[in-house]
This record gives C-alpha cells, sequence and structure tokens, in this order.
C-alpha cells in the first residue's frame, strides 16, 4: 500500500465535535476500503490566507494514510462532496513522519516559552522602535 498525507480545511461555522465526526468518516471510508489512518492532528482553528467560500477562517486536520489509491481517491471524492470541506491535499510520501508535525511543533514551542509580566530587561542602544523612519529636519523624504 502507498503512503499519503492528507490536510483538510473545515468550514469556520461547525463546532469542534463536528470536524471530530467529520474526520471520522473521512478515515472510515479508508478503513472500509483496506487503509488505515496511522496518524490524525487537529490543528485548530486557523486564519485562512484569502477568502474561501465567504470563510476567513477554517479547521485543520492531518491525516498520515497507509492505503490503496482507490481509497484515497474515494475520500477525496467523499471530501469535494461534502460542504463543510472548504479545501483539501493529499499527497503521496516515502515514509509518514513520525511523532508531532511541524505545525504541532510550533504549538508547543510557543506554549513552553516563559511569559513576561513587564518589559524588565536591559535596554540597549539598538533597541530603538523600528518600521518608522526619522528624518532630521533638513533632509528630503
Amino acid at each position: 500500500m502507498a503512503l499519503y498525507e492528507c490536510v483538510f480545511i473545515a468550514r469556520q461555522d461547525i463546532s469542534t465535535p463536528q470536524v471530530e465526526t467529520l474526520s471520522d468518516e473521512m478515515a472510515n471510508v479508508l478503513t472500509e476500503r483496506g487503509g488505515n489512518v496511522t496518524k490524525r492532528e487537529y490543528w485548530g482553528l486557523r486564519n485562512l490566507a484569502y477568502r474561501m467560500k465567504k470563510n476567513r477562517k477554517g479547521h485543520y486536520v492531518l491525516f498520515n494514510i497507509d492505503a490503496p489509491s482507490e481509497a484515497v481517491k474515494e475520500m477525496e471524492r467523499q471530501m469535494s462532496l461534502n460542504e463543510d470541506v472548504l479545501r483539501f491535499l493529499t499527497i503521496r510520501v516515502e515514509a509518514l513522519e513520525e511523532g508531532p508535525s511541524a505545525m504541532m511543533q510550533s504549538k508547543n514551542q510557543r506554549d513552553e516559552r516563559p511569559r513576561r509580566d513587564g518589559d524588565d530587561r536591559p535596554r540597549r542602544d539598538d533597541d530603538r522602535p523600528r518600521g518608522r523612519r526619522q528624518y532630521s529636519e533638513g533632509a528630503e523624504a
């Protein structure tokens, strides 16, 4: 059997339990046709780069799949018919990634960073605000 990674985006209007139900349905389509989902990750409700079908956000879900191509084609067909799925992308890979994906790793690193209550770090000369140019009175803009 071939190895695949599939990411799909569900509408922002549905709840997280509905996204789980949707991902269970897609996993069942694969298992009924002789495949299996080796890893499933819910990446959360994230902003989209552009509006898709009047949605600015979407629920992202990742599947690592070990299945025949017919099962994957049927899953993609079901996703294209489902109104809750905005987009999906399935790619064939040589080996499935073990452990958490890059999205989950960056999320965990963000959560583990220490928070600062105030800005009590020592002041340096190069700590001036960035992004705004300061012109002298005689210089042209």
